[in-house]
């Protein structure tokens, strides 16, 4: 009977009914307490925490100043709490209904006392801030762990898109789809159980979720983790950072007392304020010197990112409970800002009992009798626990209490390790979500009922939205299923296989397509590579159209994950644990590559297996290559110049080759090895007789060059002839990279390498075999390299690259064969910033005797013109690099360069460079290079 009724009726139907039961249950009276929150100006008091003295219940205001706090019948002393003003407090005794008080908080009146600051006087902020940043690792080691049941809420709205117009179609669709309006809060809460082992363990589960988009959106509980005790936080330095002083100056603006303790206000002065930093206040639990509250600011590439927090006492340890952070500015011309506010209550908290409370800290310039009297040596500090330390005396230095949390650390290791657990994994930032199978499927009633902080008028208009288009969503693609089912139609989105049907069939035959064979769990795929991407021109081709062709791909164990990982899910029934089974993959590939100038089809095929961590792969056929293997022209940049510039930079040959290659990757990303050994039969190639097609602007002053490279040691073994005699070569190479200090961390299963934290050590060999196969090639190489970047401050980095190598056998090298370097011709430097040269000929300088190459790359984040403000709000960074080669030829070529890094929103770098030749001055080049290396894609 139902199955003729149409689907999407069905669905309203169902919705309706719901929606009733909801409402139905949201209507039900509840006890507790509501409001809103002002300022006596009557001003509404966003985000402000309310408590239940003596337990962990709490929330926080909404952006209206509105809270709503449920409780049980019976007595109750609640205190309203809010940044820069006095605590609240009243009592109630809650009865079967909700009751409603609307409290008005006054500002926090702040008392200098006996204080007095003159000239010579130091500000009584620093010795406050020293003894807080001395015990700031003391705070963060404190907890050993702890459970909180956490809500979030974060609302991100689009306030001004520029150029609307120009994709008001895209936007319909999006806005049909998506939910999405600009105006519109785009809204994600979440209430999780957040589970917190020292060092690094945290474990979340999230039991509701529920957004806006009706899609799993972003959101941002990571913030959860946030500590100001920490050294760094978001990217930028802490106030309370053991490097706090080169950062930043302190005012100490008064002191005020509340819930029975003594707070100081201090004011945190950036000494050159820009990304990196914070600005705003902190304040103090004096002799505890723990964090109270703060309000800082920063700002990221344009985005000024502002960070709230207040702390309670759970269990005599001050906790942050509720957190509010807002970010707000624009890239690109889109701009928008965004609110993300936390609400935590801590139902569980264990102390690790060697941090007792009555630890005093002494500050030596205050106090230089007490300090001296009470110091410590390193070898008092070595051999005794914290737990001795503390009996014997309560009172420390700033200085010996920072040691003794050092030294804690170092023993709790060396015990673990005795222990035999695995440090890596003590090491490693371990974070795992685990969602409930009914999070997503919370009814109104069920979050009415949990929320922390009531919607705003524009949030509830915003959800309202959503269920309404859920409705229409799901009616119309009934409609379109039932189309679809009686039109014959099952394909995916009802696209055709054979990539018919409008300007979808001209787009895939420009662009390509893949095919699924065999339904949608099929392992087989096969797919089209269309010739739109492999468009480019030469001296030696003219136009050409490479790429162009099929791969036919199957995945082992059907759409099996591609990697080890246990998936946990959380249902009715219990955590379920399983495991997928890494997969391999297995791809067999026909490509071809017409030249226009030439009128020739090449051909080239290969085979790829893909399994573990290690790949295998078989190629062969006919192809044109640069001589530098690692292609340091990209083709379409080449195409650029030729046809703009009349400047043909790349220089070819051709072969006819088969290669095997072999990659492994280790789990650890410690280790990686590869390997290769090619047969090729090369050839010369010249430019053709007629170039002028392919020189769009003539420019008098130029002309293309020969496909010969220009080198200063090359010799031709057939100096009569062409600059490369038609020869075999069969070459094995070895290649080894090895990380010894690579730190990661895990999260769901995922494991992430930290770029840059272990320096990477290389070794590379390469010979050529005379005689096998008619092999003409013999030779040597053996070449060992290091690469490392490592911060030298905030949002400052050096980092470097050197190698080194030599031909222990040069009895017959031919060009393809030769070291070569990563040079650059163009304006706009291409590849890795760090090991690229800027002005460096391709070729000039390739060698087949011995090298040396130095690279070094500082970014700065204030230095000249950073000195001003502007720069370093919108995260611009000057940089300093030099790049240095060493060969037979060389005469010691050096380019040092000076540059602008304009961050993350443009990743580019403008740069002024100098070269040298023998340590004397040649010329000067303007360039725009990359801030990261980045693909052209085809070489």
């Amino acid at each position: 009977m139902l199955s003729s009724i149409p689907r999407f009726v069905l669905v309203s139907l169902l919705y309706i009914f719901f929606s009733a039961i909801a409402f139905a249950q949201t209507d039900k009276p509840a006890s507790g307490l509501k409001g809103t929150i002002k300022s006596t100006k009557g001003e509404p008091l966003p985000f402000a925490g309310i408590w239940v003295k003596g337990t962990n219940i709490g929330t926080i205001s909404n952006e209206e100043g509105r809270y709503q706090l449920d409780l049980k019948p019976g007595y109750y002393e609640i205190i309203f709490q809010y940044l820069g003003f006095q605590n609240g407090m009243k009592a109630f005794t809650i009865e079967n209904r909700m009751e409603t008080f609307d409290p008005v908080l006054q500002e926090q009146a702040l008392e200098l006392g006996e204080v007095r600051i003159g000239n010579r006087d130091e500000d009584p902020a620093y010795t406050i801030m020293r003894r807080a940043i001395a015990k700031s690792r003391y705070h963060y080691l404190q907890v050993q762990s702890y459970t909180a049941k956490a809500y979030s809420k974060s609302s991100f709205v689009i306030t001004d898109l520029p150029l609307e117009f120009l994709y008001k179609k895209e936007l319909k669709e999006i806005e049909k789809e998506e939910n999405f309006k600009k105006g519109v809060p785009i809204l994600n809460e979440t209430v999780s159980i957040v589970n917190f082992t020292q060092p690094n363990s945290y474990k979340q589960r999230i039991i509701a979720s529920r957004n806006s988009q009706d899609k799993n959106f972003s959101n941002a509980n990571a913030y959860f983790l946030t500590s100001f005790y920490q050294p760094e936080v978001v990217k930028a330095v802490s106030p309370l950072s053991p490097r706090a002083f080169s950062y930043y100056k302190f005012e100490y603006l008064g002191s005020f007392r509340e819930n029975g303790v003594e707070v100081n206000k201090i004011k945190v002065i950036p000494r050159s304020y820009g990304e990196g930093v914070y600005r705003g206040t902190i304040q103090i639990i004096e002799n505890e010197w723990s964090i109270y509250s703060l309000d800082l600011e920063t700002v990221n590439t344009g985005f000024t990112i502002n960070i709230r927090q207040l702390y309670s006492p759970v269990q005599e340890v001050w906790m942050p409970t509720t957190q509010k952070f807002h970010v707000a500015g624009g890239i690109y011309g889109l701009k928008g800002n965004g609110d993300l506010v936390i609400s935590q209550t801590f139902s569980t908290l264990k102390i690790n009992p060697a941090f007792q409370p009555d630890i005093v800290v002494l500050d030596a310039k205050k106090e230089k009798a007490d300090a001296r009297r009470m110091s410590l040596s390193n070898k008092e500090i070595k051999n005794q626990s914290l737990d001795e330390l503390i009996s014997k005396q309560k009172k420390f230095s700033a200085k010996d209490l920072r040691k003794v949390m050092k030294e804690y650390e170092k023993q709790d290791l060396k015990e673990k390790e005795e222990k035999g657990l695995d440090l890596d994994m003590e090491n490693t930032r371990r974070d795992s979500t685990v969602v409930d199978s009914l999070a997503g499927t919370r009814t109104m009633a069920f979050w009415d009922s949990i929320r922390s902080v009531p919607l705003t008028k524009a949030e509830v208009k915003s959800y309202t939205r959503l269920d309404s288009l859920i409705i229409i969503n799901e009616g119309t693609r009934a409609q379109r299923d039932s189309m679809k089912v009686a039109q014959g139609d099952t394909t995916k989105n009802g696209k055709s296989r054979n990539g018919g049907g409008g300007s979808g069939f001209l787009s895939d035959l420009l662009t390509g397509h893949t095919f699924r064979l065999g339904g949608k769990q099929s392992p087989w795929r096969l797919q089209y590579v269309g010739p739109l991407w492999g468009f480019q021109v030469n001296t030696t081709e003219g136009w050409v159209l490479d790429g162009t062709g099929l791969k036919l791909k199957y995945k082992t164990g059907g759409g099996a994950a591609t990697k080890d990982q246990e998936v946990i899910q959380l249902g009715t029934n219990g955590v379920k644990r399983y495991s997928r089974r890494q997969s391999g993959e297995l791809s067999l590939n026909g490509l071809t590559r017409y030249s226009f100038g030439r009128n020739k089809l090449m051909a080239t095929g290969g085979v790829d297996y893909a399994w573990n961590r290690n790949a295998l792969s078989v190629t062969g056929g006919q192809t044109v290559s640069q001589f530098n293997p690692d292609s340091p022209m990209p083709p379409i940049l080449n195409s650029l110049t030729t046809l703009f510039l009349e400047q043909n930079f790349i220089k070819n040959y051709e072969k006819d080759f088969v290669r095997l290659d072999f990659k492994n990757n280790q789990n650890n990303e410690h280790f990686e090895l590869k390997a290769n050994v090619e047969y090729a039969d090369r050839r010369s190639l010249q430019n053709l007789e007629n170039t002028n097609p392919y020189r769009w602007i003539d420019w008098k002053k130029r002309s293309f060059t020969s496909n010969k490279p220009n080198n200063e040691e090359y010799e031709s073994p057939d100096p009569g002839g062409t600059f490369m005699p038609d020869h075999q070569a069969l070459t094995v190479g070895v290649s080894a990279f090895y990380k010894p200090w690579q730190k990661y961390k895990i999260k769901n299963g995922k494991t992430t390498y930290y770029d840059d934290d272990s320096p990477k050590l290389s070794v590379n060999y390469r010979k050529g075999i005379k005689g096998t196969f008619g092999s003409d090639v013999d030779f040597d190489f053996v070449q060992l390299g290091i690469a490392h970047g490592f911060p030298t401050g905030v949002r400052s980095k050096l980092s470097y690259k050197v190698a080194a190598g030599a031909f222990l056998n040069d009895k017959s090298v031919y060009f393809p064969d030769y070291q070569h370097f990563a040079g650059n011709r163009f304006f706009f430097q291409y590849g890795d910033p760090v090991g690229t040269f800027r002005m460096l000929d391709y070729y000039q300088f390739s060698t087949a005797k011995q090298f040396v190459e130095v690279h070094a790359l500082a970014e700065l984040r204030q230095f000249l013109l950073t000195q001003i403000q502007w720069f370093r709000v919108m995260g611009i960074k000057e940089n300093f690099q030099a790049h240095y080669l060493a060969t037979p030829a060389s005469d010691n070529y050096l380019e040092l360069g000076y540059g602008l890094d304009v961050g993350i929103r443009f990743p580019f770098r403008v740069e002024v460079v100098n070269s040298f030749e023998g340590f004397k001055y040649q010329r000067i080049t303007f360039i725009i290079g990359l801030t990261r290396n980045f693909s052209f894609g085809k070489n």
